[in-house]
């Protein structure tokens, strides 16, 4: 029989009373879980070497961020995202995977975070950010069918990329949208590459790529 790797989160979500938009991705790669980190990596939310959260804001904000397995590394980046009043809710809280990679489609017997509950939790939170869209275990497919289980519909507000829903809580009555990112992985950059609006771009300026099509995106949002 196949050993199954049991990949739970391994970071509570970072999330308080200022917080106005949640950061919503699934789970950090395994050696996160297994805390057998590479150089490089910072023990933190997105912080795997090889993502694209952390740069991106730092090309945005110009944070001059570290990128090592430092107790400060991790500090930068828990105060640049409480001085904007961001906080991060993954959607998953554990998988169970036959493969040991960090592709979402490898996950199976998901189970999510009730992020319903803490958004009743924190009122002040007004928007969510998937760092991804809606196919198959992304952020947002997980969380329409976290909304369906508790008979909450996701209205679409704008259908072009990035594309915005919003839905009503069903506790609160607060209206909160949502925003789907395109995923901070190498793994995305083909979806980028097919983009007709990154076409032009990249047409105009043969030095435009996709890291800095996000940034423009990403800009707009954080």
């Amino acid at each position: 029989m196949q050993n199954v790797f049991e990949h739970t989160h391994p970071y509570t979500p970072f999330i308080d009373d200022t917080t106005l938009k949640l950061i919503v991705g699934t789970l950090p790669p395994p050696r996160f879980t297994t805390g057998e980190l590479k150089d490089g990596d910072v023990n933190f939310c997105y912080g795997s070497r090889d993502g694209q959260l952390w740069p991106i804001l730092d090309k945005i904000f110009n944070l001059n961020l570290k990128y090592e397995t430092t107790a400060s590394a991790i500090e930068q980046r828990k105060a640049f995202l409480k001085s904007r009043r961001i906080g991060v809710c993954d959607i998953v809280a554990s998988a169970e995977r036959h493969k040991i990679d960090a592709s979402d489609i490898g996950m199976q017997n998901v189970v999510l975070r009730n992020v319903l509950c803490y958004l009743e939790k924190y009122p002040n939170v007004n928007t969510l950010l998937f760092t991804g869209g809606n196919s198959k275990n992304g952020p947002e497919y997980f969380f329409r069918k976290h909304l369906k289980e508790n008979s909450v519909t996701l209205k679409s507000v704008s259908n072009v990329v990035p594309r915005i829903h919003e839905f009503t809580h069903p506790s609160t009555d607060k209206i909160i949208k949502t925003v789907s990112l395109i995923a901070p992985s190498g793994a995305a950059n083909r979806a980028v590459g097919s983009l007709e609006s990154y076409k032009k771009m990249k047409k105009e300026d043969p030095t435009f790529n996709t890291v800095d099509f996000r940034v423009l995106q990403y800009s707009a949002y954080f």
